[in-house]
Order: C-alpha cells, then structure tokens, then sequence
C-alpha cells in the first residue's frame, strides 16, 4: 500500500472513532436526562402521600350486638343518617349472633386500637366489656351506651328504650288477652345484657304487682336464636300443657315462640306477645299468630347514637340517657300513620 493510501486509511479511520464517540455520548445524554426527571418528583409525591389519604371528619366506631335481626339494619341506617348529617366517619359492625361475646370484645378491643374520637357500644356482656371500657376512659375517648348500653357509669349517655316500662305494658297486653288469670311463661334472649335484664323483669315485676291470678311457670334463655327459642318453647309447653300465653323478649326470641306453637298446633290456644317488629313477627301479628308486640325505634336509637358522641367529642352537655320511645302494636293498629314508620319489617 503507498503513503498516499496509507494517509486515507488512517484519515477515514480517525473519523469513523470520532463518529463512534459522538454517538456513543449523545446516547448517554438521551439517557441520563430522562433519569433525572423521572427521579426529580419522588420525594415530593412521597410527601403529599399522607396529605391526600388524611381526613379531618371525626371517626366514631359503633359496636352493635349482632347483624342477624333486622332491628340492627334499621339502627344501622339511623347512624347513617346521622352520620351523614354531622358530617362524621362511622363504621358499624356486630357478630353474627347475639352469643358471640367473646367476638364482640375483639371488635370492641379493635375499634379502640384505631383512636376513634368516640365510640357507640350495645353490650352483649357489660361485666366483661368494663376493662376495654376503662382503658377507653383513661384515653379519653367518650363511650355512647346503646340499645342495651352498658351496665357501668362509664358512658356518658344511653340511648335506648326504656325496656322495662316497655315490658311492663306487654305484661299488661298478656294479662289482658288472658283474662288475668292462668299460667304464663318467658323465652328471653339473655341473661347478661341490659335489655335481657330489663325486658324479663320489667315483664315478671309488672305480672307479680299486679296479677296474683297470673303464675309465671318458667322463664328460659335462647340467646336470641329462634331455632333454640323454638325448642325452649316447645319444651315449656310440654311440660305446662295448660299454659296460656308466653313472652317472646326479641326479635328470635319470638319467631320462636311462634314456630313452637304453630308446630304443636296450638295456634289460638295459647297467647304470644312479642318484642321487636321484623317482617315474620309483623306477619305473624297480621295472620293472628302472634296477639301483639312492642315496636322500638331502631332508627331513632341508631340516630341518636351518634348525634350524642358528636356532642360529647365537642363538649356539649348530653343527658345521661336518651328515652328513644316504644310503642304497642296489634292487627287494629300495625298499619297506622303512627305505627307503620316505626316497623323495620
């Protein structure tokens, strides 16, 4: 090869190194840059993460004692209402039965662990409740007692039925459809509960002051559950086959009553009073299965549930118990202008 060509080897050579090179830096520029913006804005969004997810609403747990009755739906949808209203964050949740103490403690031991600004409790067991409800006392955190409430002075306020004038007016119902006289018996939902407590003896207390023809043979816990209400019914009538009317005390208590009857086909022999107003008790009243019951205000009792825990979080006074009202409903009644709003059927 001569010098001349030697020369234009090494010449184009030098210049495809030096194209190589300038590429090979302009690559790494198109790369680098896009690397940078993209890395820029991380900790920025990082930062306004928490902003975005925090809320300024007051949140307010609410414990019921089960979901299985439509009386807790329809307190569910009066907190909702209120809820709403007051412009608060509520969670609603209960166990899947009335018996499930142990479960509901969980719920309860849970919902403090978030640092509600308040908290609704309806007991299943108040005894065992009271040292999750000191712990939420030395946090400061306002207790709302409802439906059954608490068996403690912990709770500022309860908002409930008065049971055991509720009860009362039933006993007066059963004495009258009896004619004051003859044998009668209980099927109540608990013996650990405010309600169970008060309905059973506001019930007894009522028939013993004023019915001395009347005898209470036997009064029997179901736990609320209306296959074993039923067979706890079943039972009382087997051994008192001259009985004349039993109380129902709750939702399942009473479909119960009303199966153990129908199955020993003692529909019109003996008198069923009832608590609560679901659509098979309300069915029940309108095919004369069932004589009567008292109707609550569930809505009311959801309602003011959480109104009250609003007041207390704000330092208003609150009245320590809220009388939610109860009324009597029959078949001349049941779908009344006054009746008919208060049936959660």
């Amino acid at each position: 090869m001569n010098s001349r060509k030697k020369k234009l080897t090494v010449v184009t050579t030098l210049l495809l190194l030096s194209s190589m090179v300038l590429s090979a830096c302009g690559a790494k520029t198109t790369e680098t840059k896009p690397a940078a913006a993209s890395t820029a804005p991380t900790p920025a969004a990082s930062a306004a993460a928490p902003a975005a997810a925090k809320t300024d609403k007051i949140y307010i747990p609410i414990i019921s004692k089960g979901f299985q009755h439509q009386f807790w739906q329809a307190v569910k949808q009066g907190a909702e209402k209120a809820a709403k209203e007051f412009n608060v964050e509520i969670t609603f949740e209960g166990p899947e039965t009335e018996q499930q103490v142990d479960k509901q403690i969980e719920m309860l031991q849970a919902a403090l662990g978030k640092k509600p600004s308040a908290i609704a409790f309806a007991a299943l067991d108040s005894k065992a409740a009271t040292p999750l409800l000191e712990k939420a006392k030395a946090a400061k955190i306002p207790v709302i007692g409802f439906d059954s409430g608490v068996d403690s002075d912990i709770p500022v306020t309860t908002a409930a039925t008065d049971n055991k004038a509720a009860a009362a007016l039933a006993a007066d119902k059963m004495a009258a459809f009896i004619g004051n006289e003859g044998e009668i018996a209980l099927v109540v939902h608990d013996q650990t509960s405010r309600t169970g407590v008060d309905r059973r003896d506001g019930f007894t207390n009522r028939i013993k002051e004023k019915y001395p023809n009347i005898k209470i043979v036997d009064t029997q816990y179901g736990g609320g559950d209306q296959l074993k209400s039923t067979d706890l019914a079943k039972a009382i009538i087997q051994a008192h086959p001259n009985i004349k009317g039993i109380f129902g005390s709750n939702e399942g208590s009473a479909i119960g009553v009303i199966n153990a009857v129908t199955e020993l086909k003692k529909d019109g022999k003996i008198t069923v009073i009832g608590y609560d107003s679901g659509k098979q008790q309300t069915d029940a009243v309108r095919s004369g299965k069932m004589a009567g019951a008292i109707t609550q205000d569930p809505i009311g009792i959801g309602y003011w549930s959480v109104k009250a825990a609003v007041q207390a979080i704000k330092g208003e006074t609150v009245p320590k118990s809220i009388d939610t009202g109860f009324h009597w409903y029959d078949k001349t009644n049941i779908d009344s202008a006054e009746i008919k709003p208060l049936l959660y059927d």
